[in-house]
């Protein structure tokens, strides 16, 4: 990254219990009177009245209010390129899907984009880039950070427990992807940088410090949020996902093109992180610990996994991003990790 080059980060930054009764005022502050608000499939009828009560409180206009269930780009820049010149942001509130679309919006319309998440399920509601389909493939695009990030612990709580264990496994993914950026760096195929290096470290190592009861406790879903957001600070230093994402992610991209029906993100990326710690010699003593205790292994048992997939996903990996040199990218670490798959004592529970 050049020296002196502008870094964004979040201008609002919300978390907490409740923060989305506070919409309007946290709007108004940042002088932003015009609105276009996006909302998920089915999220109308459960946050709609609260949300528009909070912004005709202070008000602030809405130009546009509607369910978004596409992550078509060809709908998203229809839709980007009909939003109201009046317009001044641009709010998603939802799950990966509508936040994706939102946030590709914004950036076609360059307009501030906030990030509602109902879900913790991945670090997609911080990040700068946006998981589109492109030409009927899955496609990560670039997009921009959001501008506000308001994330309400109430809602995230009430949300199924499998988006709890999914940001689990996203979040503590960061484990194995900084020490493949490691790896990848000290052979000379990419420069490490110090401070998202130490920006992802930081909140992964706060997050899996948190002492906690269950995983609904408020202290620890707002530590699984922030250090969330903060993974896509780390991204935005390095001007890539290489802080965040790693083999481990190579693997879950892999299952995504070839399953028919991929289980959620993070749940596939925790079960590769724990595979890749072990490859790596690296921390997989914490990887277990904290998906012991959080219910992590427990709730992946139930759903009827298959080894073989995960082998064809480990062969895929490399092939995922070529420009890479992660772990998996060379062929004694892809033999180790299946020997990991098929023996491990840990992942016995999981499969079998």
């Amino acid at each position: 990254m050049m020296a002196g080059s502008h870094i964004a980060i979040p201008t609002i930054l919300k978390i907490g219990k409740g923060a989305l009764n506070d919409l309007g005022t946290y709007l108004a502050n940042a002088g932003m009177h015009n609105a276009v608000i996006y909302f998920g499939n089915g999220l109308i009828d459960m946050f709609g009245a609260g949300v528009m009560g909070s912004l005709k409180e202070k008000d602030i206009k809405v130009l546009e209010y509607r369910e978004l269930d596409t992550v078509n780009i060809n709908d998203i820049i229809e839709l980007a390129f009909n939003i109201d010149a009046k317009a001044q942001a641009i709010v998603g509130i939802g799950g990966g899907k509508v936040i994706d679309a939102a946030k590709y919006a914004s950036y076609l319309r360059k307009l501030p984009f906030i990030s509602i998440p109902t879900s913790s399920s991945s670090d997609g509601f911080s990040s700068a880039s946006a998981s589109l389909i492109v030409n009927g493939r899955r496609t990560s695009v670039p997009a921009r950070m959001a501008y506000g990030i308001i994330a309400d612990t109430e809602i995230i709580k009430s949300a199924p427990d499998r988006f709890i264990y999914s940001g689990i496994g996203d979040m503590v993914s960061k484990i194995t992807a900084l020490y493949d950026w490691l790896f990848e760096s000290s052979n000379g195929y990419s420069e490490m940088n110090d401070f998202a290096v130490m920006i992802a470290k930081k909140a992964v190592n706060s997050f899996v410090r948190t002492p906690f009861e269950t995983i609904h406790d408020d202290l620890f879903l707002k530590e699984l949020l922030d250090s969330l957001a903060m993974s896509g600070v780390a991204n935005e230093i390095a001007g890539g996902s290489t802080p965040t994402s790693g083999s481990e992610h190579l693997i879950s991209h892999a299952l995504d093109k070839m399953l028919e029906k991929p289980q959620l993100h993070g749940i596939q990326v925790g079960i590769a992180t724990y595979i890749m710690a072990v490859v790596q010699d690296h921390r997989y003593v914490r990887v277990n610990a904290i998906f012991e205790k959080t219910g992590f292994w427990d709730y992946v048992s139930t759903l009827d996994l298959k080894r073989e997939d995960f082998a064809a996903a480990i062969d895929m990996a490399p092939s995922i991003k070529p420009h890479r040199h992660t772990y998996l990218h060379e062929q004694q670490y892809r033999d180790k990790a299946k020997e990991v798959l098929y023996n491990d004592e840990v992942l016995k529970k999981v499969f079998d």
